[in-house]
This record gives C-alpha cells, sequence and structure tokens, in this order.
C-alpha cells in the first residue's frame, strides 16, 4: 500500500475518528440512550476528566458523529445525542463488544500454566 492508499483508507479514517480512550464509552451511552447531559455522561465514566471528556466530545462533534444540543435554560443545558451517521456504527459497536466477551471468556476459560 503507498502513502496516497494509506492516505484515503477507510479503516485508517474510521480509526482515526474513533481513536480515543472515551469515545467508544461514549458511543455506547449515548447507543443506551437517545440523549445525554454532560454531567450524566461525565458521571457513567467517573475516571475521567471533564476536560478530556469536553476535548473527546467536541471532536466527535467535529466529525458529525454527535450532535450538542443547548438549551437556554437555567442553569442552561448541554445534551448530546447520536447523528444518523452514527447510528450506522450501532452494529458495528455491537459487534466489537461481542468479540471483546468472547475474548475475555476464552482467556478465562484457558488453564492457568
Amino acid at each position: 500500500m503507498n502513502f496516497e492508499e494509506f492516505k484515503n483508507c477507510g479503516l485508517r479514517r474510521s480509526l482515526d475518528i474513533l481513536s480515543g480512550k472515551w469515545k467508544p464509552l461514549i458511543l455506547h451511552s449515548l447507543f443506551e440512550e437517545e440523549q445525554i447531559r454532560f454531567v450524566e455522561l461525565w458521571r457513567k465514566m467517573p475516571r475521567v476528566s471533564k476536560k478530556v471528556l469536553s476535548e473527546q466530545l467536541k471532536q466527535l462533534e467535529e466529525n458529525h458523529i454527535i450532535q450538542r444540543i443547548e438549551v437556554y435554560n437555567f442553569p442552561p443545558e448541554v445534551y448530546y445525542k447520536l447523528t444518523d451517521k452514527a447510528l450506522k456504527l450501532g452494529p458495528i459497536l455491537h459487534q466489537l463488544h461481542q468479540w471483546g466477551n468472547d475474548l475475555n471468556s476464552e482467556i478465562a476459560l484457558k488453564p492457568q500454566e
């Protein structure tokens, strides 16, 4: 594969968009709920700082994977939801989840030496 093919590789593009420690977990949470407030999402991932979570959300928004919705109440609220483009990821993420579970099962069943 030459550089031009690599640069335009669909797998590379997909992994660039989804890479990041928290992005798959963010998407998983959004597939569980239609939309979620920032604070609720942050509570589901307590080891992530608000700054890092905000950066990861911003990157997903820039790639049109999630949509940020601001509600001007008092106090203001920010919600996130999946875009139509992201909904296509559902079956793929489900398969990755299942693959990881299967791998964990195989490792747990492997006899210790």
